[in-house]
């Protein structure tokens, strides 16, 4: 643990580390995350609790995963990717019921830098997600998504795939 404070990062007592992760500086990860083995997680990444995270992970600098995310192994996520949470933006509002739907991030998917991802959506396997796009629906296994919303503009070639 000395480590991760020479660092300046915050984590919480809970959290669970895998073998030959490196953090950067400045990594906020809050109560009852697990993340893999072998991930790299770069400075500035603010990771919100309750987040699962496979083996061989790439979080690029500024990452913000918002609570309940879950990402399985080797995906890479580009410098300030965005998560979301909150369908109906609840805060204050006595008359709307926070119900959580994190996204999910499956094998291999590649984010861009930027890109957001709303509420529920599913990243599929091998999928490819360009900078700076807001996905707002599931992305299928493979596809190749850009834009504002995201809409799908090709197929992972075969020889990309892992």
């Amino acid at each position: 643990m000395s480590e991760l404070r020479k660092h300046f990062c915050l984590i919480a007592p809970d959290v669970v580390i895998g073998e030959g992760t490196q953090l950067g500086n400045f990594v906020f990860i809050r109560d009852a995350t697990v993340v893999g083995a072998d991930c790299v997680i770069g400075s500035y990444v603010d990771i919100e609790g309750r987040v699962r995270i496979g083996d061989r992970v790439s979080l690029q600098s500024g990452c913000y995963l918002t609570r309940g995310v879950v990402i399985e192994d080797d995906v890479f996520c580009g410098p300030r990717m965005v998560t979301l949470n909150d369908r109906s933006i609840s805060y204050r509002r006595s008359s709307l019921r926070f119900e959580p739907s994190a996204p999910r991030i499956k094998r291999a998917a590649r984010i861009g830098g930027g890109a957001i991802l709303c509420p529920g959506v599913t990243i599929g396997e091998n999928a490819f997600v360009s900078a700076g796009a807001v996905v707002t629906r599931d992305v299928r296994d493979g596809a190749i998504v850009r834009g504002n919303p995201a809409r799908i503009v090709g197929q992972v070639p075969a020889d990309q795939l892992i």
